[in-house]
């Protein structure tokens, strides 16, 4: 999986956030662009939604994927059928959640035809394609996530991984997982510390829409400057 954050539909996020002391020092220490648009991959930084120190929701750069001993890449991705329960995502199931908010999000998956004949295995066995993949009617697609702190060369840098669960909706012919994608009206009690997070999984959105990829390039010339 991978997303992609269109610079003129979120500018004004982008802005804020490139110019935060905390942005600066991340891009510093962990060799990072503080673009945050274009199409974004695991280990780069990302303009994520969290609680600030009064409560209230606020961005704030995170790096994509929680580290572990047990493999050198970062781990992006945290399936919501154990959240709860494994010591790597627990805590911050409980106490950090985050939302991601993207134009949309890319995933690798089965092609899929109006008149389609095949039988499971022959369309499994069918060379996948690059989709994007976004709430429908909307701009923003709303990804939920866990974060927590890391230590990295005398900085604690804070970073997010994004939350799975078995694919719903229209997802479901091209993929067998998707992200948790939240309503915007439910943003606030996501990241409350003291909120349910299972109360609101059951509410997390299905209605996403999907095309066969563009290839953009990785930065693009849009992108804008703060």
């Amino acid at each position: 999986m991978s997303l992609r954050i269109e610079p003129k539909e979120m500018a004004e996020v982008l802005i804020k956030v490139r110019k935060m002391a905390l942005a600066q020092e991340m891009s510093v220490k962990l060799g990072k662009s503080l673009s945050m648009s274009g199409d974004l991959y695991p280990s780069d930084i990302a303009p994520v939604l969290a609680p600030n120190k009064h409560g209230k929701m606020a961005i704030f750069p995170m790096a994509w994927g929680f580290t572990h001993r047990s493999t050198p890449k970062p781990l992006a991705n945290c399936r919501i059928e154990t959240a709860d329960s494994k010591p790597l995502w627990r805590d911050s199931w409980y106490r950090r959640r985050c939302v991601i908010p993207a134009s949309w999000y890319y995933e690798w998956g089965y092609p899929v035809y109006e008149d389609d004949s095949r039988n499971m295995i022959e369309h499994r066995n069918t060379k996948k394609v690059k989709f994007a993949i976004q709430t429908e009617g909307s701009d923003i697609t709303y990804i939920a996530g866990l974060y927590r702190y890391e230590d990295h060369d005398d900085m604690q840098v804070p970073r997010f991984s994004i939350l799975t669960r078995e694919a719903a909706g229209p997802v479901r012919d091209i993929h067998d997982r998707m992200p948790l994608i939240l309503d915007k009206d439910k943003l606030i009690d996501w990241i409350r510390p003291n909120g349910d997070p299972s109360a609101l999984v059951e509410k997390s959105l299905s209605n996403m829409i999907f095309e066969r990829a563009i290839e953009y390039p990785r930065f693009p010339p849009e992108t804008i400057i703060a």
